[in-house]
């Protein structure tokens, strides 16, 4: 298996005004609501499910739905626990807008989040009931779509992903390719959402100036995959 997917669920009670497709952001203007999410990593372009229980972080959405819709996903660093200060969250994240909204009748949320922009977190300017810090944004380095580069690197990533997606196919697991007229970085970045590789790996993409390097590395997850037996994982890290 090369990539990991989420299932999708029926909608219940829509919440109304929220946007389907969102441009890179302003600077926020107010303190962003920061969400720790262990098991992904978002990256900008991409979009993620998430489902929403805790009563501090429903509190966390509605707050978000009044305000700029707006919350910052940090991966907690090793050892972290809830309740654990700030600190224990990695200092670069994703800022990402609420796209979607379900209510649900036990009062939780399932969200769809689309990424924004990488973001730094910088001063806490509250730890309760949810975290909430000032953010900056930090863009890509600019590249230009028909840079010769792009295109060389765009067709061989998605050459790879192609291939490993009809490995997958064959195995009897569905495998859908991204959308190849997509723009260079957000077809790198919904890659890198499906690679099924550990969030540490995927943080260390997304840590990435380049997207030009992001891709790289990204098809070189995916040929290490492909020369190694079936049900291996992309990306893991080494002991």
């Amino acid at each position: 298996m090369c990539w990991s997917s989420s299932a999708k669920t029926e909608p219940r009670r829509k919440c109304p005004g929220l946007h389907r497709e969102a441009a890179l952001p302003s600077v926020p203007k107010y303190p962003v609501p920061v969400f720790p999410l262990s098991g992904a990593v978002l990256f900008p372009g991409a979009r993620l499910p998430l489902h929403v229980f805790e009563l501090r972080y429903r509190t966390m959405v509605r707050d978000a739905l009044s305000g700029e819709r707006m919350i910052a996903l940090a991966l907690p660093r090793q050892g972290w626990k809830a309740g654990d200060e700030t600190s224990g969250l990695s200092s670069l994240g994703c800022l990402a807008r609420l796209e979607e909204v379900e209510w649900l009748p036990d009062d939780c949320y399932d969200l769809k989040l689309l990424g924004l922009s990488r973001v730094q977190l910088e001063r806490v300017v509250r730890e309760y009931p949810y975290r909430a810090a000032r953010v900056t944004l930090l863009p890509q380095d600019p590249l230009a779509e028909d840079d010769p580069l792009v295109l060389l690197e765009r067709r061989a990533l998605f050459e790879a992903f192609a291939r490993a997606a009809r490995q997958v196919a064959e195995a009897g697991r569905q495998a859908k390719a991204p959308d190849p007229h997509t723009a260079f970085e957000p077809l790198v970045n919904a890659i890198c959402m499906k690679l099924e590789a550990t969030p540490s790996v995927k943080m260390e993409l997304l840590r990435m100036d380049s997207v030009v390097d992001r891709s790289r590395r990204a098809r070189e997850m995916l040929e290490e995959w492909l020369r190694r037996p079936v049900g291996g994982a992309v990306g893991g890290e080494r002991n």
